[in-house]
């Protein structure tokens, strides 16, 4: 009899233990659960965030474009009025060497 009240204390022990590992798992996979549905619910944000400072970029580079076109056009415009400007000079200007940057 009292090997079998020593088997059924065994046996309480280790139905207590497994319980109480069974409780600190689920505890520790709910906070790992929670976690997770912050981390993503931040990824989502984060990804707005992501895709609207790109639109600003975008939008910036657009307007670079922009501003570098009408500063070449404007560079063209130039050029053109100095070579007018140049073949309506004396003859003898016309034969000198001309040094052009580079």
């Amino acid at each position: 009899m009292n090997m079998e009240r020593q088997i059924l204390e065994e046996i309480f022990v280790f139905v207590g233990l497994m319980a109480t590992l069974g409780c600190f798992t689920k505890i520790i996979l709910a906070v790992i659960s929670r976690r997770r549905s912050e981390l993503k619910d931040g990824a989502r944000g984060t990804i707005d965030e992501m895709a609207q400072r790109l639109a600003r970029i975008e939008q910036a580079v657009d307007a670079t474009a922009v501003e570098v076109e009408r500063i070449s056009e404007a560079q063209r415009f130039t050029t053109k009025l100095l070579v007018e400007k140049g073949h309506q000079g004396a003859p003898e200007a016309s034969r000198a060497r001309v040094v052009t940057p580079h």
